[in-house]
Formats: C-alpha cells, sequence, structure tokens
C-alpha cells in the first residue's frame, strides 16, 4: 500500500474540486489547475476531501501512481490558496534583470540583453538583484525558475551568474603561478 497515497487531501474552504471527462479540476481564490488523470487511479470528492484509490490486486505501478496522483492533486490544491514563489539572485558587476509586461529582460554579461517571454500563469517581480518567480503551478514555477537559471549559471571562481537564493556555490581556488627553483 502507498502510505502517501491512502492519506485523503483537506480542501481548504475557498478550493473547489470537480471531475469532467477524464480530468481534475481544482478552483481557488488564486486561480484554477487541471490534470489529466491515469485510467489505473479512482479519485473520489466530497465537500471537504479528496480521496484516491487503486484495485485491491495492483501492481507497483499503480502503486507509484496512486502516490504520484496524490502529490499531484495536492500541489494543486495548495497551489489555488497560495501561490508557490521562488527567488533568484543576480551576482556580477553589471549585471541586472528588468520586467515589462510579460517579458523578463536580463543583462547578464553577454553583448546584448537576453529577454525571456514568461508563460501564462506566471509572474516575476525584480527587487535590486534579486528575482521572484511566482505562480500557482509548481511545477511551472520550477521550470521557469531553472530555464532562467541556465542563462547565466553561476561559475565557480567568482560567483557571477544567476542562482537560487538558498543555493550554496562551492569556490574554486584560482590558478596560481608555480615558482621553479634553480
Amino acid at each position: 500500500m502507498s502510505r502517501l497515497g491512502k492519506q485523503p487531501i483537506e480542501l481548504s474552504a475557498g478550493a473547489k474540486a470537480e471531475l469532467r471527462d477524464g480530468f481534475i479540476i481544482v478552483k481557488g481564490p488564486k486561480g484554477e489547475l487541471k490534470t489529466k488523470l491515469h485510467d489505473l487511479v479512482k479519485v473520489a470528492i466530497t465537500d471537504k476531501e479528496i480521496t484516491l484509490s487503486i484495485n485491491d490486486q495492483s501492481n507497483g505501478k499503480e502503486k507509484a501512481l496512486w502516490g504520484l496522483y496524490r502529490s499531484l492533486i495536492k500541489n494543486m490544491v495548495v497551489g489555488v490558496n497560495q501561490p508557490y514563489s521562488k527567488k533568484l539572485e543576480i551576482n556580477g558587476v553589471g549585471y541586472k534583470a528588468a520586467t515589462s509586461g510579460s517579458k523578463l529582460t536580463l543583462n547578464v554579461g553577454f553583448s546584448h540583453p537576453v529577454i525571456y517571454e514568461l508563460p501564462a500563469g506566471i509572474e516575476a517581480e525584480v527587487q535590486a538583484n534579486n528575482i521572484i518567480i511566482s505562480g500557482v503551478d509548481k511545477y511551472l514555477v520550477g521550470e521557469v525558475s531553472a530555464q532562467i537559471r541556465r542563462i547565466r549559471k553561476p561559475e565557480p571562481y567568482k560567483g557571477k551568474g544567476i542562482k537560487y537564493s538558498d543555493e550554496v556555490i562551492r569556490r574554486k581556488a584560482g590558478k596560481t603561478v608555480g615558482k621553479t627553483e634553480k
């Protein structure tokens, strides 16, 4: 049995869930999310909670899907009530970021500014040398943060680049010129 899959998901006061055409749709005060359900996972929705189940004589794949979909639905319920966010830091002389509408402009040491188009449902806020990415979909927030970080990864010698705020960059010592004795 999946320890995670058998736990019910509590619906908060503002969230509502419904099943329609093989999709589960979760609505809340911050937005709406939907995901396609696998045929092996069965979902039951009441006023206050969502429960997931599988067949009693199930194989390992069904058990894995049971826990997976429970986690995905839990993330949806949490996200529509309180959006997820990730914080990125920009380090480097002259490195900066700016937002305008759904575009994030990054000046990170290239000969040209890099313009990143934010997907629908994702917001970016720039504060000094920090970029805060937020949205209701946990997966999308993480993916956008990773794509922005990939534009200029932090390098280990001076630490210049874009990194997560809680990330620790292991620094390397620079090259030293060896002294030769005669």
